[in-house]
């Protein structure tokens, strides 16, 4: 798969294959969905700093199958509710820039 169209349309026709359909409401998707990003979070969960950016290859390879898990269902829910996910990010990326200039966050966690 190359774009999100490609996986797009192979989630629709792996949940049809199964009769999933019946199921993938966007409330049934958004619950699944944070189940699978807290079942990542807890790999991370009391680790340091950097203990979290040096993971055992095993461990590894278990956060790349949550974050599948979470891109997967995030792909299907925007699929059904019509959202195009690149053009949401565009959005979003351009709003946080007139929200948070550079000059005036660079370096600061906090919220404004």
């Amino acid at each position: 798969m190359d774009t999100l169209e490609d996986l797009r349309q192979r989630l629709r026709g792996f949940a049809r294959e199964r009769d999933w359909e019946q199921f993938h409401s966007p409330k049934n998707l958004s619950m699944a969905l944070i189940v699978e990003a807290a079942e990542l979070v807890e790999h991370f969960q009391w680790l340091t700093e950097e203990q979290s950016k040096q993971l055992p290859e095993k461990t590894l390879r278990e956060v790349e199958q949550e974050m599948a898990d979470v891109f997967i269902y995030l792909n299907r829910m925007a699929d059904l509710l019509g959202i195009n996910l690149l053009d949401a990010a565009r959005l979003k990326i351009e709003m946080n820039a007139k929200k948070y200039p550079a000059h005036e966050v660079r370096g600061k966690a906090d919220k404004r």
